[in-house]
């Protein structure tokens, strides 16, 4: 119920899937879901050919015969350790999605088309009028019955996508009852979020009528800053219990790569995560001293050391490279843009059927469907390009995190495990439109290419890197 309705939200600001992707990012970014018993236990024939050394992937920063690591060969190699069973329910799970963006793009627009040709929307902006003489509260009575009609028209396709279908591929754990609960607070909290946000939308709309777009673009860039800041630490903790992790062969090396990139956190955390799915997640999130470290309790049950290293110091790559200050901006930009169009596109339409839907204008609360189809329509057009923006943060991380975690054959085996939901050997044209992440044969690839490097450690011998006039 819930997460349409946000999607649904979120779209009026042109940021469905920058929210997501700026929460990924912050607070539930992981470059491994979930674990995959096809890859687990002792070596295998294809893995020695890979140039895995160790069947608990300890670091080969050691391995003295690098040269006979072929990276095109070894990547081939660890994909041909997938079985093909597995292959193909990771491959149909992931194709399903392509079907379920256009499917929740359609709902969205028929949704609004809906709200608009029947009224409905006109008839909620009279009533609001009646029940309230401030404009602000007027739009408060408008958005909590939408949002209420939009949950419930969407609550099919969401029950399908985020229960059922969830639990046919087994990554799920929840029964209904617990699910359905959460979607309830989740609901509660968008209700919330939202109101507040029309508010300040619709009060833009009105004192700014010609300049709307521009004004309109800061509040949603500082909304978004708000949830993607504040989220993992005031609003997961609805979802989920955090505690110290106390395991000190995991927690201590996390927190000594924490303490070389400068990462101002003294413990790490651990999440419940397995009472809801079988996916493992971490985060490193937090401004002005509230930084924290988190991991959920799905990897460490499901990961080796070394593949948690790894999981650890990407996400700390997200922290040090300031990858969600840099993903608000640049979609604070696809998001002004979005407006501008809008304008032109909002104006066009109640020109010609404003009085057939008794719109208006973009200050009346009774337009929020069309600025919603206008700006999903828009949204589900440049999919490909926010994609490729997120894609490239989430490579700087990888690379970020082998070069801390010096753990390739842990990033190859956690881009394999990721393969349980996401296509492992997608198309050019594939990972183009539909992947916000690398692919996993570019992680393994890339994961190889540093293996065949073998990059050393920075301990030379003194007499080597002293300078002569000081031997």
């Amino acid at each position: 119920m819930a997460v349409l309705v946000t999607k649904h939200l979120i779209t009026l600001a042109l940021a469905a899937s920058i929210s997501v992707a700026l929460m990924e990012i912050s607070a539930q970014e992981t470059p491994a879901q979930t674990a995959s018993p096809a890859i687990a236990g002792t070596l295998s024939s294809l893995e020695r050919a890979a140039g895995v050394t160790d069947p608990g992937y300890s670091s080969p920063a050691v391995v003295a015969d690098t040269k006979s690591v072929d990276p095109a060969a070894a990547t081939k190699a660890w994909l041909a350790t997938v079985p093909r069973d597995q292959r193909e329910k990771s491959d149909a799970y992931f194709e399903g999605g392509y079907w379920l963006l256009l499917w929740n793009f359609l709902l969205v627009a028929a949704i609004s088309i809906f709200l608009l040709e029947s009224r409905i929307s006109a008839r909620l902006r009279d009533f609001a009028e009646r029940a309230a003489k401030l404009r602000s509260i007027q739009v408060a009575c408008y958005a909590i019955p939408y949002f209420l009609i939009v949950a419930t028209l969407s609550f099919p396709l969401n029950l399908y996508e985020h229960f059922f279908r969830e639990h046919q591929y087994g990554f799920a754990t929840q029964s209904f009852l617990p699910w359905f609960h959460e979607q309830l607070i989740g609901f509660g909290l968008t209700i919330i979020g939202g109101t507040i946000l029309l508010i300040a939308l619709y009060t833009v709309f009105r004192r700014t009528p010609r300049t709307w777009w521009i004004w309109g673009t800061g509040v949603v860039v500082i909304f978004l800053f708000v949830v993607v800041f504040i989220a993992p630490l005031f609003i997961e903790p609805f979802f989920n219990t955090y505690k110290s992790l106390t395991n000190a062969e995991i927690r201590d090396p996390i927190l000594a790569m924490a303490r070389a990139n400068q990462i101002p956190a003294k413990q790490v955390f651990e999440v419940d995560a397995s009472r809801q799915t079988t996916r493992v997640s971490a985060n490193v999130s937090g401004v002005l001293g509230t930084t924290r470290i988190a991991l959920n309790d799905n990897l460490l049950k499901q990961c080796t050391l070394p593949e948690i290293r790894m999981v650890m110091a990407h996400e700390m790559g997200h922290y040090v490279l300031n990858h969600a200050a840099k993903l608000l901006t640049y979609f604070g930009i696809f998001i002004l843009i979005g407006f501008a169009l809008t304008r032109v596109f909002f104006d066009a339409a109640v020109e010609r059927w404003g009085t057939r839907w008794r719109v208006r204008g973009t200050a009346d609360p009774a337009g929020l469907p069309l600025l919603v189809l206008i700006l999903s329509t828009l949204l589900f057009i440049v999919t490909p390009l926010l994609n490729t923006v997120v894609r490239v943060t989430e490579r700087e991380a990888d690379a970020f995190g082998i070069n801390t975690s010096r753990e390739p054959d842990g990033m190859a085996k956690a881009a394999l495990k990721l393969g349980a939901y996401r296509k492992l050997d997608p198309t050019p044209l594939e990972e183009f439109i539909f992947f916000d992440h690398p692919s996993g044969r570019a992680r393994i690839r890339m994961a190889m290419d540093w293996k065949a490097a073998n990059l050393p450690t920075g301990e030379s011998p003194a007499t080597e890197t002293m300078p002569p006039d000081r031997r």
